[in-house]
């Protein structure tokens, strides 16, 4: 019943050892994974960037300011004299919540009148900004307890009320926060793996080298594995951009050629991706696990789910050289926040830095390998 068992045994593991890059991917990168993304998943969200805008400056509000930073959930990152600036700020993605401070701030605490404070907070990731509205509120009846404990001994209303504004996103909704995000790991999944597969496929079969007798040049040859897929990649943004305004009723508020251009861009990168992993896998399963070690920093890392601020330092530091990170940036700054192009073309130039890059070295390592 058994007969030749321990013969196919011997086979097969004769095989694993003899493909030590199969199985090095099989028993380091789980390990390596767990151990980076354990640390990058915290559901719990600190540092929010905050921008402030005082306009009284006097010791009380420095002291309310104070207690946003002691909780440990906000961080300060700049510090503007306008209305405008306050929003333009928050539009750029440099912070997620903005807090103004009224001129008559102090002078309202120290004679017991009521005062408030506005705290405009971005909508558009709904993790955050709930966090945001019930640390902002918290904050507000803590001090206004102080206050009333340490001054006045009792009043009727709590003199610091925080007037909270939710902007791009008022109702919260997660779809508004997830759909767009998930656009951008859709295409890099659909465009990296479709051109890294193919190439893999025609080297298992054998037939990139009976290309190779072609009159084809080598660049040619790149080009013409490219393009069909990057026409592919379009296909799917365009599906899946439709699907988010009609069947997930998110609307696109910024500029749809805008838009366009940056997908381009990113597409270059992903393409690039897959060629770069077709020169390290000789067979569609390197090709896989060599493609979870893009794609799970992707998901993780790049602010699709986890706020990178919260994430541990050298956690954040790898997810800024991950292309998605970039682009799901721009996707909800055109997307939920109507940003224009100052607002985000560093994060535009940064992908074109990437994508420029990995095609070159990919196009290199490819044509070596062909040679």
């Amino acid at each position: 019943m058994f007969r030749g068992f321990y013969a196919i045994v011997y086979k097969e593991s004769r095989h694993i050892l003899r493909d030590p890059r199969t199985l090095f991917l099989m028993l380091l990168v789980p390990g390596l994974q767990l151990t980076v993304f354990g640390y990058a998943i915290d559901l719990d969200v600190k540092n929010i960037p905050t921008v402030i805008y005082n306009m009284d400056g006097r010791t009380p509000s420095r002291e309310l300011l104070d207690r946003f930073v002691n909780t440990g959930y906000f961080t300060f990152v700049s510090q503007v004299d306008s209305d405008e600036e306050l929003r333009h700020t928050i539009i750029r993605g440099r912070a997620k919540v903005g807090i103004k401070i009224p001129p008559d701030f102090s002078d309202k605490i120290l004679t017991g009148a009521h005062t408030d404070m506005q705290i405009l907070i971005d909508g558009s990731d709904s993790t955050v900004a709930m966090q945001a509205l019930n640390v902002s509120n918290a904050i507000a009846l803590r001090s206004s307890v102080g206050i009333l404990t340490e001054q006045f001994g009792t009043q009727a209303a709590p003199p610091i009320e925080a007037r909270t504004r939710v902007l791009f996103n008022p109702d919260m909704r997660t779809a508004n926060f997830m759909v767009p995000g998930l656009v951008g790991i859709i295409l890099q999944l659909i465009t990296m793996l479709l051109t890294a597969f193919a190439i893999v496929r025609e080297k298992e079969t054998g037939t990139l080298e009976q290309l190779m007798v072609t009159p084809v040049s080598r660049l040619g040859l790149i080009l013409g594995k490219l393009v069909p897929f990057g026409i592919v990649g379009i296909i799917e943004i365009i599906s899946v951009l439709l699907l988010m305004r009609f069947l997930f009723q998110v609307p696109i508020a910024g500029s749809v050629s805008m838009l366009a251009v940056f997908t381009l861009i990113f597409m270059v990168t992903t393409l690039g991706l897959g060629l770069f992993i077709s020169t390290f896998a000789g067979n569609q399963t390197q090709a896989l696990q060599i493609s979870f070690l893009i794609i799970l920093p992707s998901v993780l890392l790049s602010g699709f789910i986890f706020p990178q601020e919260s994430m541990p330092y050298i956690i954040y530091v790898i997810g800024q050289v991950v292309p998605a990170t970039y682009f799901i940036r721009i996707l909800r700054g055109i997307i939920l926040r109507d940003a224009t192009f100052n607002d985000l073309w560093i994060n535009g130039a940064i992908l074109a830095g990437m994508g420029f890059t990995v095609l070159t070295a990919a196009t290199l390592r490819f044509r070596k390998k062909l040679a």
